[in-house]
């Protein structure tokens, strides 16, 4: 992309922190440049006309120019502040989680990425409108992993690439994906994955999400498929996300 000295970019607000006197410094994702991060500059006053269209999970369009090392912001207009997770306690946290899972797995960089900023800007809408999220969340979840290269392994064992069956299966999150009882029987730290949560793993994995939204998982299912995909992006990112906790306790 050329380098202009003022822009304007599409961006989904992640976070943003005070920094100085009365500015904010905004983590950003962005549909041309991918993550960046930028100052707002006096957006903290009370009177700022830029601090409404800055809060995190707004869309946004921004007009920034070139600081001495950071992005400048120097005017905002809101594209959409998906006004329902603002009002209820719970799509809050769903909504925080999708940024936070974003935020964590994601480096600044100068590269476009339509398909993550696409999933990000649709699901957090889903999780705005939809009654229930959880499939918007799983949803978000598996297709977010393979767009950033950690797509698991489901369809075939990832040791032995024999055909999986349907039968109760293993999950190595170390060897990306899921083991046949064969592979899998005699390994440590490899979890158990039924044939229901599998079937259901696979289906959001290979489907649209107006055909995911046909899955009608029981809600023992639902507990195993989220477990699961809690323990393998844990295990990709090295530590654990900050919103699951805050979503037990409010759900």
């Amino acid at each position: 992309m050329p380098e202009f000295r003022s822009f304007r970019l599409e961006a989904v607000v992640l976070r943003h922190a005070d920094w100085g006197e009365a500015d904010r410094l905004l983590t950003l994702y962005t549909r041309e440049r991918g993550k960046v991060r930028a100052i707002a500059k006096g957006a903290r006053k009370v009177k700022s006309r830029k601090a409404g269209h800055l809060e995190p999970f707004t869309r946004v369009t921004l007009q920034l120019a070139r600081g001495r090392d950071l992005l400048i912001v120097t005017d905002a207009d809101t594209i959409d502040a998906y006004q329902p997770l603002r009002e209820d306690l719970i799509k809050t946290g769903y909504a925080s989680y999708l940024v936070e899972l974003l935020d964590r797995f994601t480096y600044e960089e100068e590269s476009e990425n339509y398909n993550i900023f696409r999933l990000l800007t649709e699901s957090l809408s889903r999780v705005a409108n939809e009654p229930d999220p959880w499939l918007a969340i799983r949803y978000y979840e598996v297709h977010l992993l393979d767009h950033l290269g950690f797509r698991p392994q489901l369809f075939e064992c990832a040791n032995c690439r024999e055909e999986i069956e349907a039968v109760d299966q293993f999950f190595s999150a170390a060897q990306g994906g899921v083991l046949c009882p064969r592979c899998g029987a005699s390994l440590p730290g490899v979890w158990n994955v039924s044939v229901e949560a599998l079937k259901y793993l696979r289906h959001f994995q290979r489907s649209s999400y107006a055909e995911t939204q046909r899955a009608r998982p029981s809600p023992q299912v639902r507990d195993e498929v989220e477990a699961l995909m809690q323990h393998y992006v844990t295990y990709l990112l090295e530590r654990g996300l900050n919103t699951p906790k805050f979503l037990r306790q409010v759900t």
